[in-house]
């Protein structure tokens, strides 16, 4: 069976399941029980045909066997009855293997309709187990469609990152592989297949004997707190391998010591990122005193590597750089102990659940005493954009980042020098320089500067190519007079310009305080760091309090340079280290003027910045393309009309918010859409995770309704006309009004959602209300839209997307451009 048909067979599913089960996870619960029963019994049956015996339904067992449930002389009814049975008499049978035991231990088919249940066996029937290690690969296709791993910080890993890590670590036949909050089993099953691999004969099969398959098999360990976490992943571990004992327990890490006295020679996780409401309460063996989640975690496998253990561990930035006790501490006991490389990540790896900024960490205990340095490499692009939707681009550097880190890793074990090693992708930082300054900060770009080999060009302070700094003068604003303008440091962006909005006068207008061509303003307090240079305007600008003005002299220095010099990631680490933190951060002029560069000579200055700029303008016709594309739909007034409220087309339905005060209504399954979920204003949202849950429980108890996918949400209170298209079944609040297609052969929901986005102004006009505007559900669906054939609905959503693709290309081009200029201005740091 194809990939693909599989994968149909899963959506057709999950499409079935909808309507009773709008939960994923518990969609994917009743796939694991179906997709588990018939293998079990398409395995007897090729038994049975090769001349052996049944393994499962034996022994007064075989009335229930698949194909006996799925007999065409059974009604719907007879065939959901004998299926809910066959569960029953499979949860309780003492001949089954443990891990089917564990699988339908308190199966049950949480709904009554025969029909829909009929239908779900219907669509289960059409699966075939021709090839195990392709079922696997179906199974972890449910596991990510279901969004399984989506709640309490346990954010699915991308298929090609667990394998980017595995590897990496490379762990090899022989090893015991742990990773102590599993999930679904990904990162055990891929180190599975990476030894596999390893193994792989050049006509197909593998070396490895069939001891070497069960041991590989045995040595797999994981622990997940979910008990349904630990039932998916041990069918996962059993697909893929077919160990009908595979070693999972339900077990929490943290606040159990039951195995403790357990090690490995690798081990590999993503653990969760989220620590609840009060912390964690752990168990006093930890050495690092903590109640935070990922502290804990990374400090419990560091301890339990053997001897020779190595790790690869996703951790979110606390870890890199957070500067309370904990955090330091483990860091310290890392870089004493076993850390050889952090890797960092893009933003956006773990989107559409998270865009939680990570990096991986690689602890060696056989390697990190060999060396005084720590590599750190860096992941701009993973071969997939940054969006919601991840889709693939060109740009992948993986590949680069593995030979480095592999090269790096080889020096190490062969007891080469790494001294000349100097990573494209990354850098090396001695552990001393880590340690200095007692935080033992793990951010590689903070090390470039004092890693490089040294720049070729002199440097100066600040104050050397500058007169004497003079700081502004606070007055009152005024009116502004259209001759005068005021500069506050709230009037200066994070990128260097004058914003356009509240523009002021000073009450006291005092030319001392006049801002000439290529002034370069550094504000003092607050902000601190923050930059502006003024360029040559027909208005004349005084600078205000908390700013001191810099006159560089030009015969030296261009301004321009000077300015650039400021957009650097070595000034960036020198505001940092030289804050003064009391109620607002500060630094004087004093200090800002003893900060030192490095300084080409005119020409290569001028250079640089001619660079710069070319880059820059770029970036400027970039986004203007981002900043201003709306999608518009030209309507043809021959095209028919249908109001919202048309009941054969669509229905409309409020959302609601349980109680606040009843704890067990939230914090659920049932994903709940609020306006955080829907930020983009003139565009359209795909919803594919929630910042919030409710329980089902929330869900009953409230006027809040399930959504079947690609329905059509709609901000209507407060903030009108937000627009989204879910593709997760899910629930709103009450500020939302949700358009069900009911008729797909009359429109689409990306059409549909693209007028809506056009209609916000004609929302606005019928919305009432003293407090706050709203558009009444009678209202709204009075609201109508143009309706024009399916195919023209299509064309018209194919050429928004092909528009969108350009904005995003014009938004990636801003992303390279930026790098670009960061480079520019990196390279006077490094010899030449």
């Amino acid at each position: 069976m194809r990939n693909n048909d599989t994968r149909k067979i899963i959506d057709d599913a999950r499409n079935t399941l909808v309507g009773q089960i709008p939960v994923p996870m518990m969609q994917c619960q009743q796939i694991t029980l179906a997709l588990t029963y018939k293998f079990m019994s398409d395995d007897d049956r090729q038994a049975v045909e090769l001349g052996g015996q049944r393994h499962y339904f034996t022994g007064g067992l075989e009335k229930y066997d698949w194909s006996n449930v799925m007999s065409l002389r059974r009604d719907d009814t007879q065939r959901s009855e004998l299926y809910r049975a066959g569960l029953s008499a499979l949860r309780d049978a003492e001949t089954m293997p443990a891990v089917f035991r564990e699988i339908f231990r308190d199966a049950v088919v949480p709904y009554g309709d025969h029909r829909t249940l009929a239908l779900f066996l219907n669509t289960m029937d059409r699966m075939e187990y021709d090839d195990s290690e392709k079922l696997g690969d179906a199974y972890e296709y449910l596991l990510k469609t279901a969004e399984a791993q989506a709640d309490a910080g346990q954010f699915r890993t991308p298929r090609h990152i667990i394998d980017f890590i595995v590897s990496i670590v490379n762990p090899q036949k022989h090893e015991v592989i742990i990773d102590p909050a599993c999930g679904t089993a990904g990162f055990l099953v891929s180190a599975y297949q990476h030894v596999r691999s390893q193994h792989e004969l050049p006509g197909g099969g593998t070396s490895l004997s069939t001891p070497d398959l069960t041991r590989l098999a045995d040595n797999l360990k994981g622990y997940d707190i979910s008990p349904e976490m630990t039932k998916l992943a041990m069918a996962n571990l059993y697909l893929h391998t077919q160990n009908k004992n595979p070693n999972v327990d339900n077990y929490d890490t943290l606040t159990s010591a039951d195995h403790w006295n357990e090690y490995a020679d690798v081990i590999l996780a993503n653990p969760p990122f989220m620590t609840p409401k009060g912390g964690i309460k752990p168990h006093t063996r930890f050495r690092v005193p903590a109640r935070r989640a990922e502290v804990l975690f990374v400090d419990y496998i560091a301890s339990h590597l053997n001897e020779r253990g190595r790790a690869g561990i996703i951790v979110p930035e606390g870890i890199i750089f957070q500067s309370q006790n904990a955090y330091r501490q483990l860091r310290r006991l890392l870089l004493d102990e076993s850390l050889v490389a952090v890797i960092s990540l893009p933003g956006g790896v773990f989107n559409p659940y998270s865009g939680v900024k990570t990096s991986i960490l690689l602890l060696d205990k056989v390697l990190a005493p060999k060396t005084d340095r720590v590599a750190f490499f860096k992941v701009e692009n993973d071969g997939y954009d940054l969006g919601a939707q991840r889709r693939p681009i060109a740009q992948d550097d993986l590949p680069a980042v593995t030979d480095e880190i592999n090269e790096y890793l080889r020096r190490l074990r062969a007891g080469e020098t790494v001294d000349d090693f100097a990573p494209q992708t990354g850098l090396l930082a001695t552990k001393d320089r880590i340690a200095e300054d007692g935080e033992y900060n793990l951010s590689g770009e903070r090390y470039r500067e004092e890693c490089s080999v040294g720049s070729q060009f002199p440097y100066v302070s600040l104050g050397e190519i500058s007169d004497k700094p003079k700081y502004g003068s606070t007055a009152s604003k005024a009116d502004f007079d259209g001759e005068v303008r005021y500069v506050r440091i709230t009037d200066i962006t994070d990128d260097g310009r004058l914003k356009d909005g509240d523009v002021v006068s000073p009450s006291e207008i005092n030319p001392q305080y006049f801002l000439r061509a290529d002034d370069l303003l550094i504000a003092r307090s607050g902000s601190v760091g923050r930059t502006y240079l003024h360029e040559t305007t027909t208005m004349v600008h005084q600078y205000a309090g908390y700013l001191i003005r810099f006159r560089i002299d030009q015969t030296r220095a261009l301004p321009k340079y000077v300015y650039q010099i400021t957009k650097s990631k070595a000034w960036e680490r020198w505001i940092t280290e030289n804050s003064k933190v009391g109620t607002i951060n500060n630094i004087n002029a004093k200090q800002y003027s003893a900060f030192t560069f490095p300084l080409p000579p005119l020409e290569v200055q001028r250079e640089i910045v001619a660079e710069v700029e070319g880059y820059q303008r770029v970036i400027d016709g970039a986004r203007a393309v981002v900043d201003n594309w709306r999608p518009r739909i030209a309507v043809d007034p021959e095209w028919p009309m249908a109001e919202l409220g048309n009941p054969e087309l669509f229905r409309i339905e409020s959302g609601g918010t349980p109680k606040s005060g009843v704890r067990e209504y939230w914090d659920g399954g049932v994903p709940w859409i609020t306006l955080v979920d829907l930020p983009a204003v003139n565009a359209v949202t795909e919803i594919v995770s929630t910042e919030r849950t409710i329980s089902e429980e929330g869900l009953r108890n409230s006027s809040a309704k399930m959504l079947p996918a690609n329905s059509v949400v709609v901000s209507s209170r407060a903030t009108i006309g937000r627009i989204g298209i879910n593709r997760l079944a899910l629930a709103t609040n009450q500020g939302f009004k949700n358009i069900i297609i009911k008729d797909s052969n009359r429109t689409i929901p990306e059409y549909l959602a693209g007028m809506l986005a056009q209609m916000v102004p004609a929302m606005e006009a019928q919305a009432s209300g003293a407090t706050y505007k709203e558009i009444t559900k009678t209202h709204f669906g009075r609201l109508r839209i143009p309706l024009p054939s399916l195919e023209t609905q299509r064309a018209i959503v194919s050429e928004i997307e092909a528009e969108r693709a350009l904005v995003s290309a014009n938004r990636e081009l801003v992303e390279q451009m930026e790098r670009r200029i960061r480079d520019a201005i990196a390279r006077v740091w490094t010899a030449s």
